[in-house]
């Protein structure tokens, strides 16, 4: 589904991604692991065309994306949902209101037909009753929810995740990560999840790359990081701060 061939992007005269290479199978789970500052969101950016590498390809379904003009970046976008760390709901819509936009802005449909597509999608991430509801009204966990929704009303073949779990207790984190799991057991998107969240995001990722001075250094199952030999993957995923540390 996606690939990205010796991808290169810096700011201020610093590689942030430096001849990054990474496969990412299509309608798998796929994990970003990685050190903050590493260049983890900016690869997300990419992915959807944010952001235009300095070299390097990013093919998406066989087109790359790297040096596409808005129109066409417009069309491959179609592909994508996104849910943010923040969620990013619009403060002053209905959750209702935040679902349909999508909707109308994208398509001709008839209100009874965006009603069911807004209402279909809620349940499925487990929210009733809150159409009239405002964001600021709603706990962390189901502004998450929510986010979710959003991301899959287009009923996109991508969704990209940053951070999905940020700022949520334990158990609201769990129940997040179970329902990305299901739904995309469901819907069998590609998901691509950006996090922080060490060792809970192995128990749904099919795969998991880890990003270090803004190259892929490992790749493989969750099983596979686990038992990694790398010293910089064992410091990350293990946290343990004896011996040298691998930060930059």
């Amino acid at each position: 589904m996606i690939e990205l061939v010796d991808v290169v992007k810096g700011f201020d005269g610093k590689r942030v991604i430096d001849s990054l290479n990474l496969a990412i199978p299509d309608g798998k789970i796929t994990a970003i692991i990685g050190l903050s500052g590493e260049g983890k969101s900016v690869l997300l950016k990419l992915l959807i065309g944010l952001l235009h590498p300095e070299s390097g390809k990013i093919l998406v379904d066989g087109e790359d994306i790297a040096g596409m003009n808005e129109h066409d970046l417009i069309r491959v976008r179609r592909q994508f949902g996104m849910l943010f760390q923040g969620a990013a709901l619009l403060d002053s819509l209905t959750i209702f209101d935040n679902l349909a936009l999508p909707l109308v802005e994208k398509h001709d449909l008839p209100a009874e037909t965006i009603a069911q597509r807004v209402h279909k999608v809620l349940a499925e991430v487990g929210l009733k009753d809150v159409d009239d509801s405002y964001p600021d009204q709603l706990s962390g966990g189901m502004k998450k929810r929510v986010g979710l929704a959003r991301a899959l009303i287009m009923e996109p073949k991508i969704i990209l995740f940053d951070e999905p779990t940020t700022g949520l207790d334990p158990i609201t984190d769990r129940a997040i990560h179970k329902l990305i799991k299901d739904t995309q057991g469901q819907f069998g998107y590609t998901a691509i999840i950006v996090s922080h969240d060490i060792p809970a995001i192995f128990s749904i990722a099919d795969s998991v790359a880890m990003i270090y001075q803004g190259r892929i250094v490992e790749r493989g199952t969750p099983e596979a990081i686990q038992n990694s030999a790398n010293p910089v993957v064992q410091q990350f995923i293990t946290g343990n701060l004896t011996g040298p540390i691998h930060y930059v």
